[in-house]
């Protein structure tokens, strides 16, 4: 009886604001047939750091996350400017 464990990069999905969503599977199986299998999920963010990611969301993000894809995504992250109006009473 051999218990053994395996994760997998199982979809990678590009977003319309190109976040590369990750889903990673655990696989749980007990000699070579499946027991169980659970999911994580984490996001990257247009111009992340690639370095603990698997190969082809490497490749992905990197096809995906072009110069305009970058600055967009920052520009819409930035906080918007509160525009006061003065509004002054006649009496």
């Amino acid at each position: 009886m051999a218990l053994t464990e395996e994760q997998v990069v199982d979809k990678i999905e590009v977003l319309e604001n190109g976040c590369v969503q990750v889903r990673t599977a655990t696989v749980i199986k007990k000699d070579d047939v499946e027991i169980t299998r659970s999911f994580h999920r984490h996001v990257l963010t247009p111009g992340s750091d690639l370095t603990d990611q698997d190969a082809r969301v490497s490749a992905i993000a990197t096809a995906t996350w072009t110069d305009e894809v970058v600055s967009a995504y920052a520009a819409a992250q930035a906080p918007a400017e509160v525009v006061e109006e003065v509004v002054e009473e006649t009496p």
